[in-house]
């Protein structure tokens, strides 16, 4: 029997054992949050033209400076310019063209004069004001040039990105592929909520961790396959089992201990599976296992609610990262000072469920109540995990510590924890 393993070298021995996904074409509007496979390099100027920044008139600088209220300067509008539209000619002396925005400056004209400066005349327009001279005008290639690199390989995908995409006409980017996550429940206590006459007369209890997890790895990124609740048989895990061979990632909540009724490691060792590990030096959530079931990599979660969903934060979230090609699959710390003593009772690597107030950092944090591995509700009412050291029993109000927020945009590449 191997000794547990810390949190962050469990975290690192399942990265070490992923790749990203096969990279694929996908159609733009259905990329967002995807990461790049491949650099994109700009096949244009964009912008693809000198256009106009406002509605105005397009004019030679020499022909407006020092206009003024007092003494206008008088300019022949020789055409009318809508976005969509190209000019006809060039702008000569003494000449100005009707633009408006997003319209392409004629040649010739090197300032767009604002409207308001104008008596926005339609055959000879006065301009009353020349601090448009030079301006008012967004350069070709301003914001990309032909050739660049736009983005690299593991950018991910926000809003913004897919607009720029588009201003190149990539429809389908190369990205990697979203992981398929197969995600299995096993108990004989527990059953669906399609089921509620059994859970509300206390015969059974609802499957809260089936719910969780799908959530949490639609947030993670990946894609759900529910493969159900196994009963307590070693047949029964079998069959479930087996439905997850075409899924990317294999996560089980429940069965992974040593008790009578948990067959999920010796059921995956007997259809030929691996068994890497199976305990963490944490709590909650210390019987962690990790292995694989024939191609697809396996992640063993404690059954306990708040065991499964703190340990899906440190390892499976970063494993469906990883899988899905971002760099860095950690959450990166957050200093915070508890507002109360903790005391913690085993040696080991805590994570505790905490509120952090608005200010920070370094934030406050309050324990959201009872720490127990059941008390799903100090999950929902958590903004982060404080985690006290491995052999620190005691600390003291007022001191600092760190601690994993849960919606930490940051990221880094190994496991900070």
């Amino acid at each position: 029997m191997t000794a547990p393993l810390a949190a962050r070298d469990a975290a690192r021995r399942i990265l070490a054992a992923l790749a990203p996904q096969p990279a694929l074409r996908a159609p733009l509007d259905n990329t967002l949050g995807s990461v790049l496979a491949e650099p994109v390099r700009s096949p244009i100027d964009v912008p693809f033209w000198a256009n106009s920044a406002m509605d105005g008139y397009a004019a030679r600088a020499e022909d407006v400076r020092g206009a003024t209220a007092g003494a206008p300067r008088r300019l022949r509008v020789v055409e009318r310019i809508a976005a969509g539209q190209f000019p006809t000619r060039p702008i000569g002396p003494g000449e100005a063209a009707r633009i408006f925005t997003g319209a392409p400056v004629p040649e010739g004209a090197d300032s767009v004069i604002r409207q308001e400066d104008t008596d926005q005349g339609a055959d000879v327009v006065l301009i009353r004001d020349d601090r448009d001279v030079g301006v008012n005008i967004r350069r070709a290639g301003e914001d990309i040039r032909a050739g660049t690199l736009v983005f690299d390989a593991g950018t991910v995908l926000e809003p913004a990105h897919l607009g720029v995409l588009a201003s190149l006409a990539i429809a389908h980017p190369m990205v990697h592929r979203r992981p398929r996550v197969g995600i299995l429940a096993s108990g004989d206590e527990i059953v669906g909520i399609d089921q509620p006459d059994l859970i509300l007369s206390g015969r059974k209890i609802a499957s809260s961790n089936s719910h969780a997890l799908r959530a949490l790895v639609r947030r993670a990124g990946g894609e759900p396959i529910d493969l159900g609740i196994a009963g307590d048989t070693p047949e029964s895990v079998r069959r479930h089992l087996e439905r997850a061979a075409d899924c990317d990632l294999l996560v089980t909540s429940a069965g992974v201990s040593v008790g009578e009724h948990d067959h999920l490691r010796s059921v995956i060792e007997a259809m030929g599976g691996r068994l890497d590990f199976w305990r963490v030096r944490i709590r909650p959530g210390a019987p962690v296992g990790f292995g694989s079931l024939g191609a697809v990599p396996w992640i063993g979660l404690p059954g306990n609610p708040v065991s499964t969903m703190v340990t899906f934060e440190l390892f499976a979230r970063p494993a469906i990262r990883r899988l899905m090609g971002h760099r860095r699959p950690f959450r990166a710390l957050t200093t915070v000072t508890v507002t109360e003593p903790v005391s913690v009772g085993p040696r080991l690597q805590h994570f505790l469920r905490a509120s952090l107030a608005s200010e920070g950092p370094p934030y406050a944090a309050t324990l959201t109540g009872g720490q127990g591995s059941g008390i799903l509700t100090s999950m929902a009412r958590a903004d982060a995990l404080v985690i006290v050291p491995e052999g620190q029993q005691d600390t003291a109000a007022g001191a600092r510590l760190e601690a994993i927020r849960l919606d930490e945009p940051r990221h880094v590449a190994d496991p900070p924890y």
